[in-house]
């Protein structure tokens, strides 16, 4: 089981370090994408080491995408790669978690219209305005999408993360 996180500087340290852990811990290998080579760091001051740059990243070689929040998705929307590559990963039906502004990510790559999601509540404009049935709530699970609101609600969603990474 292979997962990727794809973000950027100014990352929301909980919501990138904390999945990267449980899902190591679970004995999923981690990939951290980025769109340049180096070092990523947080709001926070975390230092996270990029693997992989994004425009490089097949999606056939993961089982699942993250995208933590933060100021990073704010960065990212506007990259091609990026967004092709949410594109791939949807279009693949493989499991695609979206945390606080992560699903600005979904919004900009318009794979939201008809699908229940959340995030965080300054981006719900943007979500409904993709096409997306805006929820508040913890986590929501809409097929391969899980997408969660905030920093709190990560217990809740790494455990929807971790039930759809099981196999049935």
């Amino acid at each position: 089981m292979k997962a990727l996180i794809v973000s950027a500087d100014r990352f929301e340290d909980s919501e990138l370090l904390e999945p990267a852990r449980r899902l190591r811990e679970a004995g999923v290998a981690v990939d951290i994408a980025s769109t340049r080579r180096g070092v990523i760091t947080g709001k926070h001051g975390h230092r996270v080491e990029v693997d992989k740059l994004v425009g490089a990243v097949d999606a056939a070689d993961y089982d699942m995408l993250l995208l933590p929040g933060g100021q990073a998705p704010a960065a990212l929307r506007g990259d091609a790669a990026v967004l092709r590559l949410v594109c791939s990963f949807v279009a693949a039906a493989k499991p695609v978690a979206a945390i606080c502004h992560g699903p600005q990510l979904l919004a900009a790559a318009g794979v939201l219209q008809g699908r229940r999601a959340t995030g965080y509540r300054t981006v719900a404009g943007e979500l409904l305005g993709a096409g997306a049935a805006y929820e508040d709530r913890e986590v929501v699970v809409d097929g391969n999408l899980i997408t969660s609101r905030q920093p709190a609600d990560l217990p809740a969603f790494m455990d929807a993360v971790m039930r759809r990474l099981k196999p049935a």
